[in-house]
């Protein structure tokens, strides 16, 4: 595997084709069941838990939600959408609205656009026009969120100021569909609050600065080198090595080639998929990727993986940006 942008020749990519759905899902149903029950375990039992063990749990049960919250946006584990957002209706990790995830997410797997600053709405990127409007505590600010170090100890905080700032300004511009998403997510904060506080006995507070925050650190550990901005589309996407334990936590997604290849298989295809045609899904995303987070963390803990702003050139951002939406078909969703 390389980690740097641009190296070698890349064939075809795999073909996209949608993944067959074959019977009930049921590794999707268990984990579902499991996470919310070893949730609600380790928050109960959170005063005869030291803390050294259940902050690190419960940050990685907030994060496996995330992550199944990830595959329901993706069309599992019914083909029904109301149903998969019941299934994940509680904001366990209580920064992100569901839909406003779905929205953005389903947004950003338009693949030829992926990193662009101005399609891409889970891009890093800054447009180089932009780069030289800032002031230098801004460049500072972003330099360092840049880094992998930066990313995890400041991104949450970037990601979830960027997120209410927009989301504010849309709503007072009469956006219905954001405002009833933020409406749906205050709804199911309620009874995660009555659980944490009144049942639990948990500070919100403490919740969210000691197991929400290091839980969106861990989805950006995930999501930090996952694009870059290369000019063939196939190349901008990584795959990962991961170990069993982070394989787990992101439900596969260190794959991430493979998902975007198949963005409708489920979690536990992906690896089996993965290993069928290891070298042909190598040489489709010209080798992008790291031997595990471990390699990451080595190269990029005090360095971005890529450039800050993003390379014009490879994008051709002086066209005109594409304005339109764009979801992928899920079998049998509707809204």
């Amino acid at each position: 595997m390389t980690n740097r942008p641009g190296q070698g020749e890349a064939l075809a990519p795999p073909e996209r084709r949608s993944a067959s759905r074959a019977g009930i899902e049921w590794p999707t149903w268990i984990i579902i069941v499991l996470c919310h029950g070893a949730w609600a375990a380790v928050t109960l039992a959170h005063d005869a838990l030291p803390m050294w063990i259940f902050i690190p749990f419960a940050a990685y049960l907030v994060t496996l939600h995330s992550s199944i919250q990830h595959e329901a946006i993706h069309g599992h584990p019914t083909r029904w959408r109301r149903v998969n957002e019941a299934l994940v209706y509680f904001p366990l990790g209580l920064l992100v609205p569901y839909r406003r995830f779905r929205t953005l997410h389903l947004r950003h797997h338009r693949d030829e656009r992926l990193t662009d600053p101005y399609d891409d709405p889970e891009s890093w990127y800054v447009c180089p026009d932009q780069w030289a409007q800032h002031s230098r505590w801004l460049r500072l600010v972003k330099s360092v969120n840049a880094t992998l170090a930066g990313r995890l100890l400041a991104g949450p905080l970037l990601a979830a100021i960027g997120l209410l700032r927009a989301d504010a300004a849309r709503i007072a511009a009469g956006d219905r569909a954001i405002a009833r998403a933020w409406s749906h997510h205050a709804a199911g904060l309620v009874p995660v609050v009555i659980w944490l506080e009144l049942v639990c006995g948990v500070s919100i507070v403490i919740y969210a600065l000691c197991v929400a925050y290091p839980a969106m650190s861990l989805l950006l550990l995930r999501s930090y080198a996952e694009h870059r901005a290369a000019g063939d589309p196939n190349h901008r996407t990584a795959i990962i090595e991961a170990s069993p334990l982070f394989g787990l936590l992101f439900l596969n997604n260190n794959l991430h080639y493979v998902h975007h290849v198949h963005p409708r298989a489920a979690w536990y295809r992906l690896p089996a998929m993965y290993r069928g045609a290891r070298a042909e899904y190598l040489s489709g995303n010209a080798g992008y990727g790291y031997a595990g987070y471990g390699a990451l963390l080595r190269r990029c803990l005090f360095r971005p993986h890529d450039t800050i702003t993003h390379p014009r050139e490879r994008l051709q951002l002086d066209q005109r940006p594409v304005k339109r939406g764009y979801a992928p078909r899920v079998e049998g969703s509707h809204s």
